[in-house]
Protein backbone atom coordinates (compact mmCIF):
# COMPACT_ATOMS: atom_id res chain seq x y z
CA UNK A 1 0.00 0.00 0.00
CA UNK A 2 1.15 3.50 -0.87
CA UNK A 3 2.01 5.79 1.83
CA UNK A 4 -0.57 8.40 0.90
CA UNK A 5 -3.33 6.00 0.64
CA UNK A 6 -1.56 4.33 4.17
CA UNK A 7 -1.89 7.82 6.46
CA UNK A 8 -5.36 8.27 4.60
CA UNK A 9 -6.41 4.61 5.79
CA UNK A 10 -5.20 5.43 9.55
CA UNK A 11 -6.94 8.53 9.61
CA UNK A 12 -10.41 6.95 8.49
CA UNK A 13 -9.73 4.24 11.09
CA UNK A 14 -8.93 6.81 13.79
CA UNK A 15 -12.08 8.91 12.61
CA UNK A 16 -14.30 5.49 13.43
CA UNK A 17 -12.25 4.92 17.06
CA UNK A 18 -12.87 8.75 17.97
CA UNK A 19 -17.15 7.92 17.32
CA UNK A 20 -16.84 4.55 18.53
CA UNK A 21 -15.16 5.92 21.62
CA UNK A 22 -17.87 8.68 22.25
CA UNK A 23 -20.71 6.27 22.18
CA UNK A 24 -18.24 4.03 24.95
CA UNK A 25 -17.75 6.81 26.93
CA UNK A 26 -21.25 8.08 26.85
CA UNK A 27 -22.49 4.47 28.36
CA UNK A 28 -19.34 4.15 31.16
CA UNK A 29 -20.49 7.79 31.94
CA UNK A 30 -24.25 7.42 32.55
CA UNK A 31 -24.93 3.79 32.34
CA UNK A 32 -24.90 3.21 36.07
CA UNK A 33 -26.85 6.16 36.50
CA UNK A 34 -28.90 5.37 34.21
CA UNK A 35 -29.45 2.03 36.03
CA UNK A 36 -29.90 2.72 39.81
CA UNK A 37 -32.80 5.01 38.96
CA UNK A 38 -34.53 1.70 37.71
CA UNK A 39 -32.77 -1.28 39.40
CA UNK A 40 -34.68 -2.72 42.72
CA UNK A 41 -31.24 -2.65 44.29
CA UNK A 42 -27.07 -0.96 44.19
CA UNK A 43 -25.66 -4.11 43.28
CA UNK A 44 -27.70 -3.92 39.70
CA UNK A 45 -26.87 -0.67 39.22
CA UNK A 46 -23.93 -1.43 37.09
CA UNK A 47 -25.64 -4.23 34.95
CA UNK A 48 -26.07 -2.16 31.67
CA UNK A 49 -22.55 -1.31 31.59
CA UNK A 50 -21.62 -5.33 32.06
CA UNK A 51 -23.85 -6.14 29.71
CA UNK A 52 -21.95 -4.27 27.32
CA UNK A 53 -19.48 -6.36 28.12
CA UNK A 54 -21.39 -9.07 27.86
CA UNK A 55 -22.04 -8.05 24.32
CA UNK A 56 -18.16 -7.30 23.13
CA UNK A 57 -17.19 -10.59 24.57
CA UNK A 58 -19.85 -12.66 23.05
CA UNK A 59 -19.55 -10.87 19.56
CA UNK A 60 -15.64 -10.74 19.69
CA UNK A 61 -14.46 -14.27 18.34
CA UNK A 62 -17.46 -14.37 15.68
CA UNK A 63 -16.49 -10.81 14.29
CA UNK A 64 -12.95 -11.68 14.13
CA UNK A 65 -14.08 -14.79 12.27
CA UNK A 66 -16.61 -13.31 10.08
CA UNK A 67 -14.18 -10.46 8.84
CA UNK A 68 -11.42 -12.65 7.68
CA UNK A 69 -13.92 -14.21 5.43
CA UNK A 70 -15.93 -10.83 3.97
CA UNK A 71 -13.37 -7.69 5.04
CA UNK A 72 -13.21 -5.33 7.60
CA UNK A 73 -15.15 -2.62 5.75
CA UNK A 74 -18.21 -4.79 5.80
CA UNK A 75 -17.80 -5.97 9.43
CA UNK A 76 -17.27 -2.64 10.72
CA UNK A 77 -20.36 -1.00 8.75
CA UNK A 78 -22.21 -4.20 10.29
CA UNK A 79 -20.84 -2.85 13.91
CA UNK A 80 -22.02 0.47 13.99
CA UNK A 81 -25.57 -0.70 12.55
CA UNK A 82 -25.68 -2.45 15.56
CA UNK A 83 -24.71 0.66 17.46
CA UNK A 84 -28.10 2.98 16.05
CA UNK A 85 -29.74 -0.34 17.24
CA UNK A 86 -28.61 -0.71 20.61
CA UNK A 87 -29.17 3.02 21.64
CA UNK A 88 -32.56 3.25 20.15
CA UNK A 89 -33.36 -0.06 22.68
CA UNK A 90 -31.46 1.38 25.36
CA UNK A 91 -33.71 5.03 25.35
CA UNK A 92 -37.16 2.83 24.89
CA UNK A 93 -35.81 1.10 27.87
CA UNK A 94 -35.74 3.75 29.93
CA UNK A 95 -38.66 5.56 28.48
CA UNK A 96 -40.57 2.31 29.93
CA UNK A 97 -38.74 1.77 32.91
CA UNK A 98 -37.30 -1.38 31.77
CA UNK A 99 -33.87 -2.48 33.13
CA UNK A 100 -33.75 -5.61 30.46
CA UNK A 101 -34.37 -3.34 27.34
CA UNK A 102 -32.26 -1.65 29.01
CA UNK A 103 -29.75 -3.56 29.70
CA UNK A 104 -30.22 -5.08 26.37
CA UNK A 105 -29.81 -1.92 24.62
CA UNK A 106 -26.24 -1.40 25.69
CA UNK A 107 -25.62 -5.58 24.93
CA UNK A 108 -26.24 -4.31 21.62
CA UNK A 109 -23.77 -1.28 21.93
CA UNK A 110 -20.92 -3.88 23.23
CA UNK A 111 -21.22 -6.08 19.65
CA UNK A 112 -20.87 -2.49 18.15
CA UNK A 113 -17.49 -2.22 20.77
CA UNK A 114 -16.79 -6.31 19.50
CA UNK A 115 -15.87 -4.99 16.05
CA UNK A 116 -14.75 -1.59 16.80
CA UNK A 117 -12.24 -3.51 18.72
CA UNK A 118 -10.46 -4.55 15.56
CA UNK A 119 -9.80 -0.97 14.29
CA UNK A 120 -6.35 -0.90 15.74
CA UNK A 121 -5.76 -4.45 14.59
CA UNK A 122 -6.67 -3.02 10.82
CA UNK A 123 -4.40 0.17 11.44
CA UNK A 124 -1.61 -2.64 11.67
CA UNK A 125 -2.59 -4.66 8.59
CA UNK A 126 -2.69 -1.59 6.61
CA UNK A 127 0.93 0.01 7.88
CA UNK A 128 4.62 -1.16 6.69
CA UNK A 129 6.47 -2.40 9.78
CA UNK A 130 8.31 0.87 10.41
CA UNK A 131 4.68 2.50 10.98
CA UNK A 132 2.80 -0.25 12.86
CA UNK A 133 3.58 1.16 16.34
CA UNK A 134 2.71 4.74 15.74
CA UNK A 135 -0.54 3.54 13.52
CA UNK A 136 -2.17 2.06 16.41
CA UNK A 137 -1.07 4.98 18.61
CA UNK A 138 -2.83 7.35 16.14
CA UNK A 139 -5.92 4.94 15.89
CA UNK A 140 -6.09 4.93 19.76
CA UNK A 141 -5.72 9.14 19.82
CA UNK A 142 -8.96 9.46 17.90
CA UNK A 143 -10.53 8.83 21.22
CA UNK A 144 -9.28 12.34 22.41
CA UNK A 145 -12.20 13.41 20.57
CA UNK A 146 -14.59 11.16 22.57
CA UNK A 147 -12.82 12.44 25.75
CA UNK A 148 -14.05 15.81 25.03
CA UNK A 149 -17.38 14.79 23.69
CA UNK A 150 -18.86 11.87 25.38
CA UNK A 151 -19.12 12.97 28.86
CA UNK A 152 -20.58 16.19 27.68
CA UNK A 153 -23.05 14.73 25.16
CA UNK A 154 -23.63 11.94 27.97
CA UNK A 155 -24.35 15.12 30.31
CA UNK A 156 -26.47 17.39 27.71
CA UNK A 157 -28.41 14.12 27.01
CA UNK A 158 -29.46 13.43 30.73
CA UNK A 159 -32.20 16.37 31.07
CA UNK A 160 -32.84 17.22 27.76
CA UNK A 161 -35.68 14.81 27.59
CA UNK A 162 -37.79 12.89 30.30
CA UNK A 163 -37.37 10.82 31.78
CA UNK A 164 -33.57 11.48 32.45
CA UNK A 165 -30.92 9.82 30.40
CA UNK A 166 -33.60 8.61 27.83
CA UNK A 167 -32.08 11.74 25.01
CA UNK A 168 -28.10 10.39 26.45
CA UNK A 169 -29.06 7.16 24.40
CA UNK A 170 -30.83 8.83 21.33
CA UNK A 171 -28.14 10.98 21.09
CA UNK A 172 -25.55 7.49 21.24
CA UNK A 173 -27.80 5.96 18.27
CA UNK A 174 -26.99 9.17 16.26
CA UNK A 175 -23.43 9.51 16.86
CA UNK A 176 -23.08 5.58 15.80
CA UNK A 177 -25.05 6.42 12.28
CA UNK A 178 -22.58 9.13 12.03
CA UNK A 179 -19.50 6.19 12.30
CA UNK A 180 -21.82 4.61 9.55
CA UNK A 181 -20.55 7.61 7.21
CA UNK A 182 -17.15 7.87 8.56
CA UNK A 183 -16.58 3.93 7.71
CA UNK A 184 -17.73 4.42 4.19
CA UNK A 185 -14.53 5.88 3.34
CA UNK A 186 -12.23 2.66 3.96
CA UNK A 187 -10.79 1.03 1.60
CA UNK A 188 -9.45 -2.02 3.11
CA UNK A 189 -8.99 -5.07 0.38
CA UNK A 190 -10.87 -7.76 1.53
CA UNK A 191 -8.85 -11.12 1.83
CA UNK A 192 -8.15 -13.76 -0.41
CA UNK A 193 -8.54 -17.18 0.94
CA UNK A 194 -5.79 -19.18 -0.83
CA UNK A 195 -4.40 -21.15 2.44
CA UNK A 196 -3.20 -24.25 1.68
CA UNK A 197 -2.49 -27.15 4.15
CA UNK A 198 0.42 -25.78 5.07
CA UNK A 199 -0.35 -21.66 5.17
CA UNK A 200 -3.10 -22.01 7.15
CA UNK A 201 -1.30 -21.52 10.32
CA UNK A 202 -0.66 -23.33 13.94
CA UNK A 203 -3.54 -24.25 15.76
CA UNK A 204 -4.98 -21.95 18.39
CA UNK A 205 -3.61 -23.20 21.67
CA UNK A 206 -0.02 -23.17 19.96
CA UNK A 207 -0.45 -19.50 18.99
CA UNK A 208 -1.71 -18.77 22.52
CA UNK A 209 1.00 -20.72 23.81
CA UNK A 210 3.90 -18.44 23.17
CA UNK A 211 5.44 -16.68 26.36
CA UNK A 212 5.20 -13.70 24.37
CA UNK A 213 1.57 -13.99 23.70
CA UNK A 214 0.48 -14.89 27.14
CA UNK A 215 2.47 -11.84 28.61
CA UNK A 216 0.90 -9.50 25.77
CA UNK A 217 -2.44 -10.71 26.88
CA UNK A 218 -1.97 -10.43 30.45
CA UNK A 219 -0.62 -7.35 30.01
CA UNK A 220 -3.61 -5.91 28.34
CA UNK A 221 -6.28 -7.87 30.29
CA UNK A 222 -4.49 -5.80 33.44
CA UNK A 223 -4.91 -2.47 31.93
CA UNK A 224 -8.24 -2.77 30.80
CA UNK A 225 -9.93 -5.17 33.86
CA UNK A 226 -8.37 -2.55 36.71
CA UNK A 227 -9.24 0.91 34.41
CA UNK A 228 -13.14 -0.50 33.47
CA UNK A 229 -13.61 -1.78 37.22
CA UNK A 230 -12.34 1.86 38.51
CA UNK A 231 -13.94 3.59 35.53
CA UNK A 232 -17.16 1.69 36.25
CA UNK A 233 -17.37 2.78 40.11
CA UNK A 234 -16.02 6.47 39.73
CA UNK A 235 -19.84 7.66 38.94
CA UNK A 236 -21.26 6.01 41.80
CA UNK A 237 -18.56 6.44 44.13
CA UNK A 238 -18.58 10.22 43.46
CA UNK A 239 -22.75 10.35 43.91
CA UNK A 240 -22.25 8.67 47.23
CA UNK A 241 -19.86 11.22 48.23
CA UNK A 242 -21.93 14.27 47.49
CA UNK A 243 -20.71 15.32 43.95
CA UNK A 244 -23.14 15.89 41.14
CA UNK A 245 -23.74 14.32 37.53
CA UNK A 246 -21.48 17.20 36.30
CA UNK A 247 -18.81 16.67 38.33
CA UNK A 248 -18.73 13.16 37.63
CA UNK A 249 -18.85 13.59 33.79
CA UNK A 250 -15.73 15.99 34.12
CA UNK A 251 -13.81 13.64 35.83
CA UNK A 252 -14.83 10.92 33.66
CA UNK A 253 -13.71 13.41 30.64
CA UNK A 254 -10.45 14.31 32.27
CA UNK A 255 -10.05 10.16 32.45
CA UNK A 256 -10.88 9.66 29.04
CA UNK A 257 -8.08 12.22 27.87
CA UNK A 258 -5.25 10.91 29.83
CA UNK A 259 -6.28 7.32 28.22
CA UNK A 260 -5.96 8.65 24.69
CA UNK A 261 -4.26 11.99 24.95
CA UNK A 262 -0.66 10.08 25.19
CA UNK A 263 -1.31 7.73 21.85
CA UNK A 264 0.48 10.51 20.07
CA UNK A 265 3.47 9.69 21.71
CA UNK A 266 2.86 6.00 22.82
CA UNK A 267 4.39 4.46 19.79
CA UNK A 268 7.47 6.64 19.55
CA UNK A 269 8.13 5.96 22.86
CA UNK A 270 7.80 2.24 22.28
CA UNK A 271 9.88 2.39 19.35
CA UNK A 272 12.56 4.31 21.49
CA UNK A 273 12.43 2.46 24.65
CA UNK A 274 11.06 -1.13 24.62
CA UNK A 275 7.29 -2.50 24.67
CA UNK A 276 8.38 -4.24 28.08
CA UNK A 277 9.42 -0.20 29.40
CA UNK A 278 6.45 1.53 28.30
CA UNK A 279 4.13 -1.72 30.19
CA UNK A 280 6.00 -1.55 33.07
CA UNK A 281 5.34 2.15 33.23
CA UNK A 282 2.14 1.67 32.68
CA UNK A 283 2.06 -0.62 35.90
CA UNK A 284 3.40 2.08 38.08
CA UNK A 285 1.03 4.94 36.98
CA UNK A 286 -1.75 1.89 38.03
CA UNK A 287 0.03 2.35 41.36
CA UNK A 288 -0.51 5.97 41.67
CA UNK A 289 -4.14 5.81 40.67
CA UNK A 290 -4.28 3.71 44.23
CA UNK A 291 -2.24 6.09 46.29
CA UNK A 292 -4.27 9.23 44.63
CA UNK A 293 -7.39 6.96 46.07
CA UNK A 294 -6.11 7.34 49.63
CA UNK A 295 -5.66 11.35 49.37
CA UNK A 296 -9.61 11.74 49.89
CA UNK A 297 -12.81 11.51 47.80
CA UNK A 298 -12.62 15.50 47.09
CA UNK A 299 -12.93 16.54 43.52
CA UNK A 300 -9.33 16.75 43.21
CA UNK A 301 -8.47 13.30 44.06
CA UNK A 302 -10.79 11.49 42.56
CA UNK A 303 -9.75 13.43 39.21
CA UNK A 304 -5.62 13.02 40.04
CA UNK A 305 -6.38 9.11 39.92
CA UNK A 306 -8.30 8.67 37.35
CA UNK A 307 -5.94 10.27 35.17
CA UNK A 308 -3.05 8.25 36.22
CA UNK A 309 -5.67 5.56 35.46
CA UNK A 310 -6.46 6.62 32.17
CA UNK A 311 -2.58 7.07 31.23
CA UNK A 312 -1.67 3.95 32.81
CA UNK A 313 -4.06 1.71 30.62
CA UNK A 314 -2.85 3.94 27.45
CA UNK A 315 0.55 2.36 28.31
CA UNK A 316 -0.48 -1.31 28.99
CA UNK A 317 -3.07 -1.40 26.61
CA UNK A 318 -1.28 0.05 23.17
CA UNK A 319 2.21 -2.04 24.82
CA UNK A 320 0.07 -5.32 24.77
CA UNK A 321 -1.43 -4.73 21.37
CA UNK A 322 1.82 -3.99 19.51
CA UNK A 323 3.62 -6.94 21.93
CA UNK A 324 1.03 -9.08 20.33
CA UNK A 325 0.93 -8.12 16.55
CA UNK A 326 4.65 -10.26 16.70
CA UNK A 327 3.17 -13.23 17.79
CA UNK A 328 1.14 -14.74 14.74
CA UNK A 329 1.45 -14.84 10.76
CA UNK A 330 -0.96 -13.44 8.58
CA UNK A 331 -2.80 -16.94 8.25
CA UNK A 332 -3.43 -16.82 12.17
CA UNK A 333 -4.52 -13.55 12.90
CA UNK A 334 -8.49 -13.52 12.97
CA UNK A 335 -7.57 -16.28 15.66
CA UNK A 336 -5.01 -15.05 17.63
CA UNK A 337 -6.75 -11.07 17.56
CA UNK A 338 -10.15 -12.75 18.77
CA UNK A 339 -9.16 -14.51 21.53
CA UNK A 340 -6.88 -12.14 22.87
CA UNK A 341 -9.61 -9.59 23.09
CA UNK A 342 -12.58 -12.34 23.80
CA UNK A 343 -10.12 -12.68 27.08
CA UNK A 344 -9.78 -9.19 27.97
CA UNK A 345 -13.40 -8.44 27.46
CA UNK A 346 -14.28 -11.22 30.00
CA UNK A 347 -12.20 -9.37 32.61
CA UNK A 348 -13.77 -6.13 31.39
CA UNK A 349 -17.26 -7.92 31.81
CA UNK A 350 -16.44 -9.05 35.01
CA UNK A 351 -15.12 -6.29 36.54
CA UNK A 352 -18.17 -3.97 35.04
CA UNK A 353 -20.60 -6.24 36.82
CA UNK A 354 -18.42 -6.70 40.07
CA UNK A 355 -17.76 -2.77 40.56
CA UNK A 356 -21.22 -1.86 42.24
CA UNK A 357 -21.17 -4.85 44.57
CA UNK A 358 -17.38 -4.28 45.74
CA UNK A 359 -17.96 -0.63 46.08
CA UNK A 360 -20.99 -1.19 48.26
CA UNK A 361 -19.61 -4.10 50.24
CA UNK A 362 -15.68 -2.08 50.19
CA UNK A 363 -15.92 1.35 49.51
CA UNK A 364 -14.15 3.62 47.27
CA UNK A 365 -10.36 3.25 48.83
CA UNK A 366 -10.70 -1.07 49.91
CA UNK A 367 -11.76 -1.44 46.62
CA UNK A 368 -8.73 -0.22 45.15
CA UNK A 369 -6.13 -1.32 47.20
CA UNK A 370 -7.29 -5.35 46.44
CA UNK A 371 -5.75 -4.19 43.47
CA UNK A 372 -1.91 -4.08 44.05
CA UNK A 373 -2.02 -7.91 43.83
CA UNK A 374 -3.16 -8.18 40.42
CA UNK A 375 -0.47 -5.43 39.31
CA UNK A 376 2.45 -7.31 41.40
CA UNK A 377 1.60 -10.21 39.09
CA UNK A 378 1.94 -8.17 36.18
CA UNK A 379 4.90 -6.52 36.79
CA UNK A 380 6.47 -10.15 37.38
CA UNK A 381 5.14 -11.30 33.90
CA UNK A 382 6.91 -8.33 32.04
CA UNK A 383 9.82 -9.07 34.35
CA UNK A 384 9.98 -12.63 33.43
CA UNK A 385 9.45 -11.89 29.60
CA UNK A 386 12.28 -9.05 29.66
CA UNK A 387 15.04 -11.90 31.34
CA UNK A 388 13.44 -14.38 28.58
CA UNK A 389 14.46 -12.24 25.89
CA UNK A 390 17.83 -10.83 26.99
CA UNK A 391 19.24 -14.75 27.66
CA UNK A 392 18.29 -15.22 24.58
CA UNK A 393 19.63 -12.64 23.15
CA UNK A 394 23.07 -13.45 24.71
CA UNK A 395 24.57 -15.97 23.25
CA UNK A 396 24.21 -13.80 19.70
CA UNK A 397 26.07 -11.43 21.47
CA UNK A 398 22.77 -8.49 21.82
CA UNK A 399 23.42 -6.05 24.99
Amino acid sequence: MQKKSMHRQVLVLAGAQALFQIVSVMVMTVGALAGSQIAESPKWATLPIATMFLGTAVMMFPASMWMDRVGRRVGFLCGTFLGVAGGLIAALGIATVSLPALAFGTFLVGTYQAFAQFYRFAASEVADTAFRPRAISLVMAGGVIAALAGPMLARLGGPILQPEYLGSFLILAVVSLLATGVLLGLHIPAPVHMHTEHDKGRPWHQIVAQPTYLVALFGAATGYGIMILAMTATPLAMLHHHHGLGSAATVIQLHVLGMFLPSFVTGTLIVRFGVLRIMLIGVLLFVGHILMTLTGTGFASFASALVLLGVGWNFMYIGGTTLLTGTYSPAEKARAQAINDMAIFAVGLTCSFGAGGLLEALGWQPMNLVLIPWLGLATASLIWLGAKRYQQAAPEGVS
